[in-house]
């Protein structure tokens, strides 16, 4: 599933391409398609994200909510420009299983771009550049629910978890039942409201961090790597958690989630440069502390790291370090 960075990225995509277009809203697949009706012809004003959910305004008040869940995916087509990343590695900018060596820059995403081209990408849990676009704009493939289209760009969304027209007092109904974003609730009023909701909480933090009330974006990378920088054992209640501690965690949050939306990977480790940061960018295996390396041996004190079956989803972490 996406987390909170990719949402954060797409709606750059969005904010880049389409806020202060007219744009045709259709349904491809057909079942959208009275929701495309309400939006079709409207200019879109606003794209932001809030943790997994995006939301686009368009100008007679009405917004697109969409969650991508599991298996969703929007794909990008026409003249949309490439994020220096993905140029830099060849198309191929998985966040959770991208192989291969990256060779290039890497500047801010969607902040230091050259000039648009015809080209397809793929936005979702992972990025990948494809191929241009030989005629615009492109047929739809597969089961598209929607596609938003612009006289040079076009956006197809394919199985959405959630996809739906709301008015303003629906969007804001469904921001206030989710935990704060760093990139959207900034400065210590937002951490103090983390910190306030985990230290009264007899749940586990290793699913307090997966619970999207009370913040917003960490999905499961995020949550075995956060655990594990802090040095916390997942099944500890978060009212025992020192508010310390808590706090470290919304703070480390901050600083993975900005670089995870300017590399549009989910760069865990600390102290990366030069080849070990390349390597990083190019490989899992090279980025993490502990997601993903189930029986191998502990980056810090060599002990395997264990995998176990927590809050329906599959928890790393190192038994000793985090004992």
């Amino acid at each position: 599933m996406p987390e909170g960075h990719s949402v954060h990225r797409i709606a750059r995509q969005f904010g880049l391409h389409f806020v202060g277009r007219r744009v045709s809203a259709s349904s491809p697949q057909g079942r959208f398609a009275a929701g495309a009706a309400r939006l079709d012809g409207h200019e879109m004003v606003d794209a932001k994200a809030v943790g997994k959910q995006m939301f686009l305004e368009f100008d007679h008040h009405l917004w697109l909510r969409v969650h991508l869940g599991m298996y969703g995916a929007w794909d990008f087509a026409g003249d949309i420009t490439a994020d220096a990343t993905i140029a830099s590695a060849g198309g191929r900018m998985g966040q959770t299983n991208q192989h291969g060596t990256v060779v290039g820059a890497h500047e801010d995403s969607l902040s230091s771009i050259g000039a648009p081209r015809r080209a397809r990408l793929r936005m979702a849990e992972q990025e990948k550049l494809g191929a241009s676009v030989e005629s615009f704009p492109p047929e739809p493939v597969g089961a598209v629910r929607v596609r938003l289209l612009t006289d040079v760009t076009c956006a197809d969304l394919r199985g959405p978890t959630a996809c739906d027209v709301l008015t303003p007092d629906e969007v804001l109904a469904v921001i206030a039942k989710l935990g704060p974003d760093p990139l959207v609730d900034k400065g210590k009023k937002a951490e103090d409201r983390f910190t306030a909701t985990v230290v009264k909480k007899p749940t586990p933090i290793g699913l307090l961090l997966m619970d999207q009330s009370v913040v917003s974006g960490i999905g499961n990378v995020y949550r075995a790597e956060m655990l594990f920088r802090a040095r916390l054992n997942p099944h500890t209640p978060g009212r025992n958690v020192p508010e310390e501690v808590v706090r470290g965690l919304w703070r480390d949050w901050v600083k993975l989630l900005r670089i995870g939306v300017k590399t549009g990977q989910m760069l865990t480790m600390d102290g990366l440069r030069g080849a070990r940061y390349e390597a990083a960018l190019a490989s899992r295996d090279d980025r993490h502390w502990v997601y993903h390396r189930t029986g191998k041996p502990c980056r810090v004190c060599g002990t395997p790291i264990v995998m176990e079956e927590f809050g329906g989803r599959k928890l790393y972490w190192c038994p000793v370090d985090q004992a």
